[in-house]
């Protein structure tokens, strides 16, 4: 029996019975994913683009009704770009970059999320997550047309997972009964309560935050019109909870977040009226429709690690933060940027499974990282001593007329990209240029005269070669490196001196597929930079 857990929003990848339920035997795949949430779906274009084939297991046939995750970073959508889905999302999506904080009545200051000009993409966008997986859904479909290896099954429960020291094998229930496949590779992305984490007896660890969060999507139907920014409140005097956030979504929806303690009760605060009562006291005379509601917890918790044998964890599955911040989804999409080229290049036999490792140990730094920001975030949000609410209330005093107190203010840490320092895949910075592209950084992106560096830098290994020389191409143990070269004829706003170069003439940066530098220096060497290949894939 396949019980349905949530309701579709869309049906995107109705069941069909698949060959391998016909076969006497259990057929080998190279890659199955389970999970067809925007982890899985990212995965599953990621290892497509690449020419591998991919099988995505989920238990529903689509994408589930609310809101749920709504902003979406930077990064994020320069990941989706690559993969071919990010202009839709931005289309779609709000933009905005202003954000206000407010401590009861009084604002106490604003913030800019992304001063600096010359990015295709702005530093977020709010789109509601059915739709970020509809695009994403809607690219598999384009690449499937195109003879991508990639294929979704719908209504295919995996209820069995047997590890070997070469293979998994998957035990799947359909709604025409069940049926075993095996994978080279598995890749969990089945979510917070992960399913595959717990057949495999998995520890995650963490704490469990005590506080409840009561989300309201609304449609304002009366005529007051809010700025497209997102303001957030501390001890409201509206009285409805101990914080409020306030932001825009497409289609003219906003979301209202409403902290509203441990203790209550959730199926009372979900009713319509008592739902109404909170809003109707924070927005006054406006008028509204409820598109959709929900109540939420949450943990900071993760795996010891993201890599057990020929499995592999990415998003939820792996690590869970708090909401403050927009971490989760877009951490996520940051594990899928850095598995898949590692993955890619195992199989096809360019490197070997020392590679894989640092997928744990990169993203695992990623989410130390999340879960520090996001705890302190909470931390400051709901102080959990006497001491606490004093330092807090005393910043926010502050922060109204000295610029000083302004950092200290923690609604929420947003997203930024992580930068893997003391990465195994680096080689030592030779470089005096700027601290923001060292080694292990995610390439910031330029507007040149002819489109965007991040586009120019597309899926490969790359050199770029800014104000020198260097080969226009170069393999080194199997690996094709392009050359990008850039002089400032093609900077003409001198964004690229100020990313990349700083006080230095030229710079020659290798970057990897997932667009994180791997090495860099002045000038082109031909044996320094084979060495940096090798040990970007493992090898050295």
């Amino acid at each position: 029996m396949l019980d349905e857990r949530y309701t579709l929003a869309y049906k995107l990848y109705p069941y069909e019975r698949s060959p391998d339920q016909d076969k006497p035997q259990a057929t080998r795949h190279p890659v199955v994913v389970m999970g067809g949430g925007p982890i899985g779906i990212g995965m599953a274009l990621d290892l497509g683009l690449q020419g591998i084939p991919v099988v995505v297991l989920d238990d529903h046939e689509g994408v589930g009704m609310g809101s749920r995750a709504i902003c979406f970073a930077k990064r994020c959508l320069e990941i989706a770009d690559r993969y071919g889905c990010g202009e839709p999302m931005l289309e779609k999506g709000v933009v905005w970059n202003l954000g206000k904080v407010f401590h009861k009545d009084h604002k106490v200051f604003e913030f800019n999320l992304l001063p600096e000009e010359g990015h295709k993409f702005p530093a977020f966008i709010n789109l509601q997550q059915p739709y970020y997986e509809s695009f994403q859904i809607e690219r598999l479909r384009e690449l499937q047309a195109q003879g991508a290896p990639i294929e979704i099954r719908g209504k295919n429960r995996v209820d069995g997972v047997t590890v070997h020291d070469d293979h998994v094998v998957l035990e799947v229930m359909t709604p025409d009964g069940p049926y075993k496949i095996e994978a080279d590779w598995l890749i969990g992305a089945d979510g917070a309560s992960s399913p595959l984490r717990n057949m495999l007896d998995l520890e995650f660890s963490g704490k469990v935050f005590q506080d409840s969060f009561l989300i309201a999507d609304i449609k304002i139907t009366s005529d007051v019109k809010f700025p497209t920014e997102r303001w957030f409140w501390f001890e409201p005097t509206h009285g409805s909870g101990a914080s409020t956030l306030l932001h825009k979504q497409p289609d003219d929806v906003w979301r209202v977040d409403f902290q509203i303690g441990w203790d209550v009760d959730r199926k009372e605060e979900l009713k319509e009226q008592n739902i109404r009562r909170r809003l109707d006291a924070f927005l006054g005379d406006v008028q509204y429709d409820i598109v959709w509601s929900s109540i939420y917890t949450f943990q900071c918790k993760r795996m010891d690690s993201f890599r057990s044998g020929r499995v592999f964890f990415a998003g939820d599955s792996a690590h869970q933060v708090s909401p403050f911040g927009a971490r989760g989804a877009n951490s996520g999409m940051q594990d899928v940027d850095n598995l898949g080229w590692k993955l890619g290049l195992v199989i096809n036999g360019l490197a070997g499974e020392a590679l894989l490792d640092s997928y744990d140990t990169e993203r695992t730094h990623g989410a130390d990282e999340n879960i520090l920001n996001s705890t302190r975030s909470t931390d400051f949000i709901t102080p959990k001593s006497q001491q606490s609410r004093i330092f807090r209330d005393a910043v926010l005093g502050l922060s109204a007329d000295y610029e000083f107190a302004r950092p200290l203010v923690n609604s929420g840490r947003l997203s930024v990209p992580c930068t893997y320092d003391g990465s195994p895949l680096n080689s030592a910075d030779a470089l005096a240029g700027p601290e923001r592209t060292r080694p292990g950084s995610a390439c910031p992106d330029v507007k040149l005269r002819d489109g965007y560096l991040l586009n120019q830098l597309g899926n490969d290994f790359v050199l770029l070669c800014i104000n020198t020389d260097g080969p226009d191409e170069l393999e080194e143990s199997g690996i094709k490196l392009r050359t990008v070269k850039l002089t400032p004829s093609d900077d003409p706003e001198g964004r690229i001196a100020e990313r990349y170069l700083g006080d230095v003439p030229s710079a020659v940066y290798l970057i990897r597929p997932d667009q994180h530098v791997a090495a860099r220096r002045e000038t082109y060497n031909e044996h320094l930079v084979r060495a940096e290949i090798r040990r970007a894939i493992g090898k050295e």
